[in-house]
């Protein structure tokens, strides 16, 4: 009995999140609270309004999220219940896995790209963002074009827009490439500037936020191991890092 009891329950968890988005939307909303249906939005790439509202109405249902009300009364947005908080480790130990276990396929990515720009948000590094918002226009190019917007604004979170957000037009910065292009990136093992220098990836806007576009996104992994010999000198002569103010 017991053992038909846990196949029950661990069966129902499957049939309610086994889906796309549900899970991801709950990671969105841990990480980064209350959110308005626009913001949740934003922060997914690909996903359809339609698909949205559904996957939000099944999370209520199941008491994983809740209306939090503003202060008319009015909904000012979504955020997780203690039933949702309560998934914090079972996300945790399947990012883990994920990210030991689970092989990388560029081929998979490029026939459905919308998760590369989640990904490269992950690579960006909130504390070297110009202190006046700035705009990435990133076209993914491919079979079927993909482009989507990320919004970076010094020591906030960047956000992931599939709409225009249509800041002023002086502070975009343009970034072209292709899935093979921006996978290693994306995935953490090739710097933004090797991409650069080789061509994977081509930038067009105002030089001064083409020039600073690398130094928003954290270090490559092989950075780490590549060019050891060097590695001491080239830190004895950098100056200290600042903030990028462009």
């Amino acid at each position: 009995m017991a053992e038909s009891s846990d196949y029950c329950a661990f069966t129902k968890a499957v049939e309610h999140f086994g889906d796309r988005w549900s899970l991801v939307i709950v990671r969105e909303l841990m990480l980064r609270g209350t959110l308005g249906f626009n913001g949740i939005a934003e922060g997914l790439p690909g996903i359809s309004r339609s698909v949205l509202a559904a996957r939000l109405r099944k999370l209520e249902d199941l008491g994983v999220i809740e209306r939090a009300k503003g202060v008319n009364s009015g909904v000012a947005g979504y955020r997780l219940t203690h039933s949702g908080r309560a998934l914090r480790p079972i996300l945790s130990g399947l990012r883990t896995w994920s990210e030991r276990f689970v092989p990388q396929d560029p081929a998979m990515v490029e026939r459905d790209p919308d998760i590369v720009p989640m990904w490269l948000t992950q690579r960006l590094d909130a504390n070297a963002f110009p202190a006046r918002p700035v705009v990435i226009d990133l076209t993914i190019a491919g079979s079927g074009a993909e482009r989507f917007w990320l919004v970076l604004e010094g020591g906030l979170e960047p956000s992931a827009c599939i709409e225009d957000p249509c800041l002023d037009s002086g502070r975009y910065v343009f970034l072209e490439s292709d899935v093979p292009g921006l996978y290693p990136v994306a995935r953490g093992d090739r710097s933004m500037r090797a991409a650069i220098q080789d061509g994977s990836v081509r930038l067009f806007g105002e030089p001064d936020l083409v020039q600073a576009l690398p130094t928003w996104f954290r270090a490559a992994a092989s950075e780490s191991t590549e060019g050891a010999p060097t590695r001491a000198k080239a830190a004895s002569e950098r100056k200290p890092s600042e903030v990028v103010t462009a």
